[in-house]
């Protein structure tokens, strides 16, 4: 099978579009669509169904997506370890967050890592916690920091964080001290993120709680300006509030709730050989810091 066809079809999967995955890999529209189809001839049946709004995957394609994305990764550890064996540090790999508080801190230890090994390229992705958890369990993503998250993922913790309510300041809760769950099924909610689990999401759930929602946006600051309105109520990770001044007042649940924080990679036997080096070196460097 030609991998280039595959990484044209997993890519046309994530950006939604010909266009939008010929703009990515340097190909034309018209290229990418002869490749899918030379897939799909090779295949013998239908991997993408076509429409204005763009591309999605058909069933038969969602069952060998896994088997594709794993044929990728095993082609670029392929690559990645013949490179070592000649003394060549090539590859490329995925590193992301879910706190921005950490942005300027990856992109440290990307500046200091490129000057060790030149020739591995380092991407960053943005997401939520099981966002890039899934993505790490998918092989397209290598090191992340993250709320920890269920699955096969090699995990070194770093803190704990505790979930936090925004209200607006004079609200009557404010001279209680700390939220009550329950507030959130009668006042009006902000969520953020909509329609993605996020820690905010997994505590709902699991306290069978059903929050109010009458705002919804997928930016903490805009969320926070929301809550300086009047407009409602919100629930945030206390790291991502970070030294925000405006006129919101930061309250902690009843009872308190705490996620833990850490560094999420692959397994040690699913690991390449670039992702194991930059896991190396950050966590070096992490401890340092720590």
């Amino acid at each position: 099978m030609d991998t280039e066809k595959c990484k044209v079809l997993l890519t046309s999967i994530e950006t939604g579009s010909f266009t939008a995955a010929a703009d990515k890999m340097g190909y034309t529209p018209s290229g990418i669509s002869r490749s899918i189809a030379a897939l799909e001839e090779e295949t013998g049946f239908s991997l993408l169904r076509r429409s204005r709004s763009g591309v999605v995957p058909t069933a038969e394609c969602q069952r060998i997506l896994p088997i594709l994305q794993e044929l990728l990764r095993w082609e670029e550890c392929y690559r990645q370890t013949a490179g070592e064996i000649l003394g060549v540090e090539t590859g490329e790999i995925a590193v992301g967050t879910a706190y921005h508080i950490y942005y300027p801190q990856l992109c440290g230890w990307i500046t200091e890592f490129s000057k060790s090994y030149p020739g591995i390229s380092v991407g960053i992705v943005e997401g939520t916690s099981s966002e890039l958890s899934r993505l790490l369990e998918q092989g397209r993503l290598h090191f992340c920091i993250i709320s920890k998250r269920e699955g096969n993922l090699r995990w070194v913790p770093l803190k704990k964080d505790q979930l936090v309510a925004g209200v607006p300041k004079g609200h009557s809760i404010v001279k209680r001290g700390s939220v009550p769950l329950s507030l959130f099924e009668t006042e009006p909610f902000i969520q953020i993120f909509p329609g993605l689990e996020t820690d905010n999401s997994r505590l709902f759930q699991d306290k069978g709680i059903r929050p109010h929602i009458r705002y919804a946006t997928s930016d903490d600051e805009a969320a926070f300006a929301m809550v300086e309105a009047g407009l409602g109520v919100t629930v945030v990770n206390a790291i991502q509030v970070g030294d925000w001044s405006g006129n919101m007042e930061i309250l902690p649940l009843d009872p308190p709730e705490w996620v833990e924080i850490g560094i999420a990679m692959p397994t040690e036997e699913m690991i390449s050989p670039a992702a194991k080096r930059f896991a190396a070196f950050a966590i070096k460097h992490f401890s340092k810091k720590e």
